[in-house]
């Protein structure tokens, strides 16, 4: 019987395994991030209430579904550079910038609280950026600039219902 030791194949795709650690890292604050706001905007759709409801519900439902695809392209990357995603609520709890809401806010304190929300996680991206650009990581910096696209609009969207 061998004792040989199995060891995992190195990667080699050009960029360190230092540089990736530090992109890693970013990327589980971006998935505890996206994964968070995620579950608030699907709370937010089912106990909405008030005169803007079927505009609310509809709206927070098409952020929500896009929020849970970008959680598997976000966790996929990271699982790409050769580390584990971060998967679970106290991980998320521990990595993320987003506040829990306390209680459950009128329709315009939802609207104020996602905003907020997707702000932060275009925040946790573009913090994100210059590490993965630094490497010459251009499948994550190409990542990391659609959800700021993404992220961005949704807020400026969300905000414009905030206007009197």
């Amino acid at each position: 019987m061998s004792t040989k030791k199995v060891t995992a194949p190195i990667m080699d795709f050009g960029i360190s395994e230092k540089d990736r650690s530090k992109i890693v890292d970013g990327l589980s604050h971006l998935l505890a991030d996206t994964y968070t706001l995620y579950l608030k905007t699907h709370n937010f759709h089912w106990n909405v209430t008030g005169p803007m409801f079927q505009t609310l519900h509809l709206m927070f439902m098409g952020m929500y579904n896009e929020q849970w695809l970008a959680v598997d392209l976000v966790a996929e990357r990271i699982r790409s550079l050769g580390a584990p995603a971060p998967g679970t609520y106290e991980q998320f709890a521990a990595l993320t910038a987003i506040k829990a809401s306390t209680g459950l806010p009128n329709a315009k304190e939802m609207i104020r609280e996602l905003v907020e929300g997707q702000e932060a996680v275009a925040r946790t991206a573009r913090a994100v950026f210059p590490i993965a650009e630094k490497a010459n990581d251009q499948p994550t910096c190409d990542l990391l600039t659609q959800r700021m696209q993404i992220h961005e609009k949704n807020a400026w969207m969300l905000r414009s219902l905030l206007e009197e």
